[in-house]
């Protein structure tokens, strides 16, 4: 079941979010070594959670959490910008201790019907070319995301 953000469901989602990214914060510092990681995620055991955090305090209207049998699996942050008619999909993730299939994709309708309802043309989401972000790359196709322009980052020590 897909349903708004409720203010009791922060911890929960912030905690989802925290452990989610652990796998996305392993492959980061394997690709940047330990200084640039810890330049650019000071404490990746609360980093994604507090971006959460800073959402939901800003747009609470603009996040919808998955729930199964009474507890919260997953949820899906985004944007609306009238002006450009886009919405987009923002930090999302399923309770990486759940096994049930199809959340992603079940949080991701959500949030296109979303889109239409309040009149956007278009719908964007952002993730990595990476081996972490493979399973989040399935999902977005799944739900119809067919235009994609890649970029990458590059650093260098100085």
């Amino acid at each position: 079941m897909i349903r708004t953000y409720k203010p009791e469901d922060l911890p929960i989602i912030m905690d989802i979010g925290n452990r989610a990214w652990r796998e996305i914060y392993k492959m980061f510092r394997e690709t940047y070594g330990d200084e640039l990681f810890d330049l650019l995620i000071p404490d990746e055991s609360t980093a994604k959670g507090k971006q959460i955090r800073a959402h939901c305090e800003r747009h609470p209207e603009w996040v919808f959490v998955c729930e199964e049998e009474g507890c919260v699996v997953g949820f899906v942050t985004f944007t609306l910008d009238p002006n450009k008619k886009l919405g987009t999909i923002g930090n999302n993730a399923r309770d990486p201790e759940c096994d049930l299939k199809g959340i992603g994709q079940q949080m991701y309708r959500a949030a296109l019907d979303y889109f239409r309802k309040h009149d956007m043309l278009y719908a964007k989401v952002q993730t990595g070319l990476d081996y972490a972000h493979a399973p989040a790359r399935r999902a977005y196709e799944r739900v119809g995301f067919n235009v994609h322009h890649e970029d990458v980052d590059y650093y260098m020590k100085l």
